[in-house]
């Protein structure tokens, strides 16, 4: 008998021991397969209380393709008592079914656990959604929501089975898959999945923190005791004349101050909807907000409200950031690869730039900077990491040296005024759990051969934003180092591409929300620098091999389409002559 508070089922260990375990998986789609659904076991030799002869009854009675088999062989290798309904065949015959099943059943009456246990365990793999008919407690039922990726009916209403399966929308179909695949990846794929997420619910019962998750130590380009030289910046296009905030000393975001309270307030999504109760983060993109009036009794600290609380335009909204979070400031990541006046014209045009904290250059060459090199004094600390080795992956990289929140991610190429940098900073405070930025690009059906492709044409309709200039959450540059499977950054290294369509699945994934487009923006290289990795065509065709693959990992095209973008609230808004806009040309 299961003693709640105290036993834990855990899941069987049919996986590999650990790695990627995508290409195990089936895709998610189509939502609706050959068979409504399916079920194969091997007949008790007493009456079960589980009878198919309604299920049968469902053959003649509809035109839904149903399959079910009693008389198969029965599996070998696995304990089953001949008074259970018994696993048939072997895993590939089994899993040559329930790739065409819709659902498939799984009885839980006068079965026991581990036939239970690999039925459930396949049919998640297989994207086949479960159909509990009966009750029993399913693996990590303390912390994981399985009405989520899973139908669970009383064996009393076995007779309503094909009316509530053949009611069942497709988005709703998807979501359970998608579910499904996520719990199944998460905690059930792998005996390290399985050992990780029983310590997991074991330390979700005592209430005691994960361990924290692991920055990426920064190490300086220079050696010790070397003083890279400085010189003023030389801007060659001088910034318009615009208040666009103040300029402060750099501070870091607070972190890890919810170490204990999160599983109280959060416990559900960290479980079931962000699928990561392994580690413990400094700050999180969905970290709850306060409302609006707390800040005035009693839990200002850090708040600067625009014209004290009283709003306002022009002056006073350039004086505070406002917002509903207390101020911060953002870290620029810089990717460079031996163009170091290129650079150097990037780092000088932000002088003078509000609320940066400091800029991570990511030094990708093998070969050092020159000594002789004149580094343009910012006003901020320009830390230089030096790569281990030559990849895009570097970007994501959790760098001890971000202590901020945001992360402005660029291209050392990209040409973007302080205005723009500023609104984008505003709106990403916003919009904190998505990709915030200028250069738009969408994925575009094949309409001849099928698949997607990568299409950077003018659109009123977009799916990616690029992260050669955009905002992320620091949060996430652990998952894409962490979490995100491997095949993945290993395709990245492959062509040496695609990290930013990598970034922006991943993102799309966790949230299922397309990301944020800000400003008229369309372009944003610099005129006049050398040619990058970007500009010939194997580069595209490259892309649209990425957007496939990465569409094969996750199990489905996680994308999403967007058809606005943001702009500031009194943008080509006519004002009195007195009054000022927030920004002049945003």
């Amino acid at each position: 008998h299961f003693r709640p508070g105290f036993d834990i089922v855990i899941g069987v260990a049919r996986g590999p021991p650990g790695g990627d375990v995508w290409s195990e998986a089936s895709s998610m789609l189509p939502a609706r397969r050959k068979y409504l659904f399916s079920f194969q076991g091997v007949s008790p030799v007493s009456a079960s209380l589980f009878n198919l002869t309604v299920l049968r009854s469902y053959l003649s009675a509809t035109t839904d393709e149903i399959f079910l088999d009693s008389n198969c062989e029965p599996a070998t290798g696995l304990r089953q008592s001949t008074s259970e309904w018994g696993l048939c065949g072997n895993e590939e015959t089994r899993a040559k079914v329930l790739k065409q099943s819709t659902f498939a059943l799984i009885p839980a009456v006068g079965t026991v656990y581990p036939v239970i246990g690999v039925r459930l365990y396949e049919a998640l793999k297989l994207a086949a959604i479960p159909v509990i008919i009966g009750d029993i407690e399913l693996p990590y039922a303390e912390v994981v929501r399985w009405r989520g990726a899973a139908v669970q009916i009383s064996l009393a209403r076995l007779p309503e089975l094909h009316f509530i399966l053949r009611s069942i929308g497709d988005t709703d179909l998807m979501a359970l898959k998608r579910q499904g695949r996520f719990l199944w990846e998460r905690y059930l794929s792998s005996l390290q999945a399985i050992i990780d997420t029983t310590l997991a619910a074991l330390r979700d019962r005592m209430s005691l923190p994960p361990p924290p998750a692991i920055d990426v130590p920064a190490i300086s380009v220079f050696s010790d005791g070397f003083v890279p030289l400085k010189t003023e910046p030389i801007i060659a296009d001088a910034e318009p004349e615009e208040s666009l905030g103040p300029i402060e000393p750099p501070y870091p975001s607070p972190s890890f101050k919810r170490n204990y309270s999160i599983f109280l307030t959060q416990g559900y999504e960290m479980w079931n909807t962000w699928g990561d109760p392994f580690k413990l983060y400094p700050q999180l993109p969905f970290d709850p907000v306060l409302p609006s009036d707390a800040k005035f009794l009693g839990s200002g600290m850090g708040f600067r409200p625009i014209g004290g609380g009283a709003g306002g335009a022009g002056k006073e909204f350039c004086d505070s950031l406002g917002g509903n979070v207390p101020r911060e400031q953002f870290t620029i990541v810089m990717l460079t690869y031996e163009r170091e006046q290129v650079l150097m014209n990037s780092l000088s045009r932000l002088h003078g730039l509000p609320y940066l904290n400091k800029v991570v250059v990511v030094w990708n060459s093998p070969r050092p900077p020159l000594q002789d090199l004149r580094w343009p004094d910012i006003g901020v600390p320009v830390h230089v990491v030096k790569a281990s080795r030559n990849s895009l992956n570097n970007r994501f990289l959790p760098y001890e040296a971000i202590e901020t929140e945001a992360v402005l991610s660029v291209d050392d190429d990209a040409h973007l005024r302080h205005d723009e940098i500023i609104f984008g900073f505003r709106v990403w405070r916003e919009q904190r759990d998505r990709v915030v930025g200028f250069p738009g690009r969408y994925h575009a059906l094949d309409l001849n051969y099928g698949g997607w492709l990568y299409n950077s044409n003018y659109s009123c309709e977009l799916s990616m934003v690029l992260t050669g200039a955009a905002f992320i959450h620091k949060h996430y540059t652990y998952l894409y180092t962490y979490w995100l499977p491997q095949a993945i950054r290993d395709k990245v290294d492959e062509y040496m591409n695609c990290e930013d369509i990598a970034m922006n699945f991943l993102v799309s994934h966790i949230t299922r929300k397309p990301p944020v487009k800000v400003t008229s923006r369309w372009t944003f290289r610099c005129p006049g620098c050398p040619v990058s990795l970007s500009e010939d065509d194997t580069h595209f065709q490259e892309r649209h091999k990425c957007i496939n693959f990465f569409s094969q990992v996750f199990g489905y095209t996680p994308l999403l389409n967007t058809q606005f973008r943001a702009d500031s609230i009194l943008f080509k808004t006519r004002i009195p002559h007195d009054k000022q806009k927030c920004f002049k040309f945003i």
